[in-house]
């Protein structure tokens, strides 16, 4: 343990901060010239992308009656064709065209051999129609009594754990972007956007799939409309690749071959899509979806000014859909409610920063990626990180990069919902730039100290070279004159340019202006990213002004200068029976405040190893100082005063395999923290009671003793999902947190009734631990009833 401070530091402890100092100036200055020299190098070695929407990868159309040709690199073209007969869709493909059709497959592993054929045979046929497209395989199984299958629910991010089949779309052939859809065997569906080779899970459309057993394995046929898709009018060539996932032996398969270092986003990897040929889309058609909703609630708040007893209310509202075009659609929304999101999930807190939490919205979650700036776009790389690993950039003190536009400011305040009148968004492309425009409009909340106001982000993204891009985005915060508040403007221009599989260069500028505010508004971030299967490195250098304020952003930390540093190696020895992989990486972590002064430092290196049944164990250890200039309310009753403190911890790791019954992440960590001693114990787990039922309990707890006092932060909780069949479910967030006293309870019954048409009742409950009696008193209390309908036009 040490605590130092400037006017107590001895001479060797001085020399020592020298060094330090010295060593991460050194670093800052080596790490702004190499992103320099790699963007002019880049810059002069890429070419630009072919015209008319990209080149086409691999060889030749197969000639009818073949489906698939190849080159020697593996590349592969395949021809769909119009549906020969109605098809029955139950998921069998027992129809005489799957006979009479030619399948084609054999895929190449990504995982764990690099290039290898797939150890089990699939078999793909695509066919299409006026209305849809569909995509069926048959999945031969050599274990079929291994086969994990445990999750049914829409969209649930566990899928992934499961043995599945998925298919992506790059629609335009910019070899970019694209859509994708998977389906495991018990019907269980996600889908996802694809924006720069950047996944967002969180997009949603209508699809469906249906899927069946046979004698060696199981077969799925996947329904897609192509109203539900945007694509490039006229095109009959699309890029496409195809994946399956087996759980026993966690071999990930693709038709065309994707880099070992994606990882789990290989299906991102555009620009290494086959090619698909022989498509008629439709002709250009009315495209309108509207969805009005109709909501009851009741409503307790002990804690409103006056307290709010059983107040009933009814509302209802509106959103709609219009694709203007295959490459433009407007979203509108009129008295926007999100009353059937769940919760957010506590949180533990010890440090001096603010926490980020998740956007859970779908309107603000669909189309996300269009709005991501700077540090938040980075795009590229690959997936040299694993489940429970760390991967660089955040370590100790997280990550600190501002957010220009963070879209829980819309709506939220102080962590209460605030009325949204309504607003637009308008996303679309074309001649290789990419745009995205928001325009919101917000209520008064007195309760939640929230003041009307008007909500504009404007993005744009330019396309250069093959993989590579350039952008600009302004947002702008009005409170409106009446409320005596200036307005708030934010802008800034981002590039990302990405070279070979896996090299990055990335880096944004970022001003604020708000009337009568002092300078010290920009920042600035340059970052370089080798991020190989086989190795890694990072360096970035980042500058955040003391008064940057974008107030549709999110700034957790100001006034301070970063230097990173973030190395790695991660053999796959053959040597070590069961060891799939090891990592061995290294961090140095370096802020400074404007005047140069150091305000935190750490040294990390951690050892995981992944074993051939996905359970990985490793060992942490960092150095770490951190010099305050305030005091710093910790806990309740611990207040670490102002000086530097200096403290080394240790911390061991398991994540263990989402493919068994039990999995999860749990870590235990010890060491010096502000003077004192630290100890935690984390844990985020799930159990499959059957495959409808799951139970996902979470723990976090928290002991310090310092010479200022002794703490215990813990938050509990646990989730329970439910889903009776794949279009609906009943989920319970149950959570305490011992920062507030409070426990909570959220449940939701959701079902999609029709597709894209949804019943929700929710019920969510708070109550005070802290005072006597049982049950404990109530905090806060509601009922919402909400019904949505989906209206295609």
């Amino acid at each position: 343990m040490c605590i130092v401070t400037r006017a107590e530091a001895s001479p060797v402890e001085g020399v020592v901060a020298d060094c330090y100092n010295s060593l991460f100036r050194m670093m800052r200055t080596s790490c702004l010239v190499t992103i320099c020299l790699c963007l002019m190098a880049g810059a002069a070695a890429a070419q630009p992308v072919a015209k008319g929407g990209g080149h086409a990868n691999g060889p030749l159309a197969p000639v009818a009656p073949e489906t698939i040709t190849r080159d020697d690199q593996g590349q592969a073209t395949v021809r769909t064709m119009p549906l020969p007969a109605p098809m029955v869709f139950d998921g069998r493909l027992d129809e005489a065209f799957y006979r009479d059709v030619k399948p084609f497959g054999d895929f190449i592993q990504q995982d764990p051999i690099e290039g290898a054929a797939a150890t089990d045979k699939t078999e793909v046929w695509v066919f299409f129609d006026e209305v849809n497209l569909y995509v069926a395989a048959r999945l031969w199984e050599s274990e079929p009594g291994r086969r994990v299958a445990n999750e049914m629910r829409r969209d649930s991010f566990n899928l992934y754990n499961n043995d599945h089949f998925g298919v992506t779309l790059d629609t335009f052939h910019d070899r970019r972007n694209g859509y994708g859809f998977n389906a495991n065997s018990l019907g269980g569906l996600s889908d996802s956007q694809v924006i720069n080779e950047q996944p967002n899970p969180n997009w949603n459309t209508l699809w469906d799939a249906r899927t069946a057993d046979f004698d060696g394995g199981w077969s799925v046929e996947i329904q897609i409309p192509f109203r539900s898709i945007r694509f490039k009018e006229g095109g009959d060539t699309w890029g496409v690749n195809f994946r399956r996932l087996t759980r026993w032996n966690n071999e990930s398969t693709f038709l065309t071959a994707v880099p070992q270092s994606w990882g789990r986003r290989g299906m991102a990897k555009v620009s290494s899509n086959g090619t698909m040929v022989g498509l008629e889309t439709p002709s250009k058609q009315r495209n309108l979806d509207v969805k009005p909703y109709a909501l009851g609630s009741v409503a307790t708040n002990r804690l409103a000014t006056p307290p709010v007893v059983n107040d009933r209310d009814a509302n209802f509202g509106v959103d709609a859909k219009w694709a203007i075009s295959q490459s433009l659609v407007a979203d509108l929304t009129y008295n926007t409610d999100f009353a059937q999101v769940e919760d957010d999930e506590a949180q533990v807190n010890l440090t001096r920063f603010s926490l980020f939490f998740p956007e859970k919205r779908e309107f603000f979650l669909e189309g996300a990626d269009y709005f991501a700036f700077g540090a938040a776009n980075a795009g590229g790389g690959g997936g040299g990180g694993s489940p429970g690993g760390g991967g660089g950039g955040g370590g100790f003190f997280n990550n600190p990069a501002p957010l220009i536009f963070y879209s829980r400011r819309i709506g939220l305040s102080n962590g209460r919902a605030v009325p949204i009148l309504g607003g637009g968004r308008l996303l679309g492309r074309g001649g290789g730039f990419q745009f995205g425009a928001l325009q919101m409009r917000s209520e008064d909340d007195p309760v939640a100290g929230a003041l009307a106001s008007d909500f504009s982000v404007l993005r744009v993204n330019r396309d250069i070279f093959r993989r590579s891009r350039i952008g600009a985005i302004a947002t702008r915060r009005a409170p409106g004159a009446a409320a005596g508040v200036a307005d708030n403007y934010a802008y800034g221009a981002d590039a990302a340019f990405n070279f070979f599989s896996d090299l990055s260069v990335t880096g944004y500028w970022a001003k604020t202006e708000t009337p009568g505010a002092p300078a010290l508004d920009t920042s600035y971030r340059g970052a370089i990213n080798w991020n190989a299967d086989r190795t890694g490195l990072q360096l970035e250098h980042l500058y955040v002004g003391d008064r940057f304020n974008p107030e549709i952003g999110l700034v957790r930390r100001s006034a301070f200068r970063r230097s990173y540093g973030h190395g790695r190696f991660s053999p796959r020895p053959t040597n070590l029976r069961g060891v799939r992989r090891l990592t061995f990486e290294g961090s140095a972590d370096y802020f400074e405040n404007t005047s140069g002064a150091v305000e935190s430092r750490e040294l990390q290196g951690t050892f995981r190893a992944e074993l051939n049944t996905s359970d990985q164990v490793g060992l942490e250890y960092s150095d770490s100082f951190e010099a305050l200039t305030r005091p710093f309310v910790i806990a309740p009753g611990v207040t670490i005063p102002a000086g530097g403190y200096q403290f080394r911890q240790a911390k061991a790791t398991w994540f263990m395999s989402a493919s068994r019954r039990v999995s999860g992440f749990a870590s235990v960590s010890a060491g010096e923290f502000y003077g004192g001693t630290l100890r935690e114990l984390s844990w985020r787990g799930r159990l499959e009671v059957s495959p409808q039922l799951s139970i996902e309990p979470q723990l976090s707890l928290n002991h310090m003793d310092t010479p200022y006092g002794v703490g215990n932060t813990s938050v509990i909780g646990s989730r329970a999902t439910y889903t009776l069949t794949p279009r609906m479910f009943v989920g319970a967030l149950l959570q305490y947190q011992s920062a507030t006293k409070a426990v909570s309870a959220n449940v939701r019954f959701r079902w999609e009734y029709q597709p894209g048409s949804e019943l929700f009742v929710v019920y969510s409950d708070a109550r005070d631990t802290d005072e006597a009696g049982f049950p404990p008193p109530i905090l806060n209390r509601s009922v919402v009833v909400k019904l949505t309908k989906l209206l295609r036009f």
